[in-house]
């Protein structure tokens, strides 16, 4: 089987042409992604058929499981169809089916090659009960430091969101918010720096609690100025990550609702760095490069 391993920020994937063949993907994605017996990912990501979009994004985590969005994975999965031909637009866009809806990709090409992209991941999932999280299973919502009028202009009340609400486990207390990118997260800012703090060990016990009945994706981040985020992120079914489009983007939007933040921000994550834009209102689009690791046969 052939494969091309390609990574954004630092957030890498094996892909492969599932345009023409079918395989066991949740099995294969558990063994390539392995990092000393197999190819080394953080999961697999298979360009699939679609009736409805130029291609369908399949995107499994490194445990297996599948997920329904990847805002890395995406921006690398433009680069992997376009630059060979497995699937042809006459459009300055690509359309992309996702478990999360229909994403529209515009890539950046040099001298024939795709550097990276901008994708309209669109609006953010704000009300807990779609995201999904389960206020009851934790600790009230603080609503002290929530731009109400954000929240009032897109038709929500209050307590629709799980907002700086206390999450403790393993005796550390965190004050998080709940919001779905395509995929749930929750997203708490921190006053003390993201990079000393022992994410691997409260990680997995987030992401397995009960108020998440999908299982959930953390990331903490400093807000380190008006434009300026620093981000670390735990991902569902992959653990920790150099980055996650989706958790940038949703970190943004927590930021903003405390307003902490402009419409543009610049998020500093493990890989390298993300331009994220959310004026309060509508699509968060995500902008950040897409670059070619290797490829090679994998002796299946």
């Amino acid at each position: 089987m052939q494969f091309t391993k390609l990574q954004g920020a630092g957030n890498d994937y094996i892909f492969v042409d599932g345009l023409s063949q079918q395989r066991d993907w949740p099995e294969l994605s558990r063994r390539v992604s392995d990092r000393h017996f197999g190819i080394g990912a953080d999961g697999l990501i298979v360009a699939a058929p679609s009736k409805d979009a130029d291609v369908r994004m399949r995107m499994y985590n490194a445990d297996g499981s599948e997920g329904e969005m990847c805002g890395n994975g995406i921006r690398c999965l433009a680069k992997f169809v376009l630059e060979r031909g497995l699937v042809s637009t006459t459009k300055d866009t690509l359309s992309v089916e996702t478990g999360a809806g229909l994403i529209a990709v515009t890539p950046s090409w040099e001298d024939g090659r795709i550097t990276g992209a901008r994708v309209d991941m669109g609006a953010p999932v704000l009300r807990a009960a779609d995201v999904p999280a389960d206020p009851a299973a934790l600790a009230p919502s603080d609503y002290a430091k929530l731009d109400r009028g954000i929240v009032e202009a897109l038709g929500l009340a209050p307590d629709d969101l799980m907002f700086d609400a206390p999450l403790t486990t393993d005796g550390i207390t965190l004050a998080g918010t709940a919001i779905s990118m395509g995929n749930p997260h929750f997203l708490a800012l921190l006053e003390e720096p993201v990079a000393g703090v022992a994410l691997e060990r409260f990680g997995p016990l987030v992401e397995h609690h009960a108020a998440f009945p999908k299982r959930i994706n953390l990331t903490i981040a400093n807000v380190t100025g008006r434009g300026a985020l620093d981000t670390r992120t735990w991902e569902r079914g992959s653990g920790q990550t150099m980055a996650c489009g989706t958790g940038a983007c949703a970190t943004v939007v927590a930021a903003r609702l405390h307003g902490l933040v402009d419409d543009v921000v610049s998020v500093r994550v493990p890989g390298g760095e993300l331009t994220i834009t959310w004026p309060g209102h509508g699509s968060v689009i995500l902008e950040g490069d897409a670059v070619e690791v290797f490829s090679g046969e994998w002796p299946d």
